[in-house]
């Protein structure tokens, strides 16, 4: 409604919303480690210090790992995300959480964007960043990395807020309409995923922290 010009209490929307029986979905709680942190490789600074503020595009990415609950096991997605325009830029999924996992995300995000060099990548501090491999993909296209704090969700906050709002409007939505916790195979699981974030996500989903614009729109008022 804010797009149309429209000024609207929160009120009245929750008014409205009461009216007509719709509630609005919460993100669970329970969660899988994704972070293997207890290793020697080299840990990068903080460079953002939960300062999320970016001017252009490709100037900060953010990077994680969540996973989806299959009839299968676990399917692992790996996300690049764009600070300034929220856009999902590389995104990769698997059956495990090794280094390849993240390296097909980050490999997609860069011949994408053809990023400038001294953008910023943060991530956790997990073995699939910290890799010799993953490492050497950010230094041969100019990538500065930057870490968050040990077991500190709110350093990469937004990511966090991507996964919750993919979980909340996708994944658990489905689970609901199917009456079960899980999807049947991780083909499913893939297709759903794609479409939720090419499809939906970058193009069609508004978002408040750009205006509520989409990702595609703030990319285009950019270029």
């Amino acid at each position: 409604m804010r797009a149309e010009g429209q000024s609207v209490s929160r009120k009245r929307i929750e008014r409205v919303m009461r009216r007509h029986g719709i509630r609005a979905q919460t993100p669970r709680r329970y969660r899988v480690c994704t972070t293997d942190s207890k290793h020697l490789l080299p840990i990068a600074a903080n460079l953002l210090e939960q300062n999320f503020a970016a001017v252009k595009p490709d100037q900060i990415w953010l990077a994680d790992i969540t996973y989806i609950p299959t009839g299968e096991g676990w399917l692992y997605l790996a996300v690049i995300l764009d600070l300034f325009t929220r856009r999902v830029v590389g995104w990769a999924m698997r059956e495990h959480m090794r280094a390849e996992l993240t390296m097909a995300a980050l490999t997609m995000a860069i011949q994408r964007r053809r990023p400038e060099p001294g953008l910023i990548h943060h991530s956790d501090r997990g073995s699939q960043y910290a890799a010799g491999d993953y490492r050497k993909i950010l230094q041969a296209a100019a990538i500065t990395q930057s870490m968050s704090r040990k077991a500190n969700c709110w350093d990469n906050a937004p990511m966090e807020s991507f996964f919750g709002t993919l979980k909340t409007e996708l994944v658990h939505q489905d689970a609901k309409l199917v009456h079960q916790d899980e999807y049947p195979d991780r083909e499913t699981a893939r297709r759903d995923l794609f479409g939720y974030i090419e499809g939906y996500y970058n193009r069609r989903r508004i978002h408040s922290a750009i205006g509520y614009i989409t990702p595609e729109q703030a990319d285009r008022k950019t270029a």
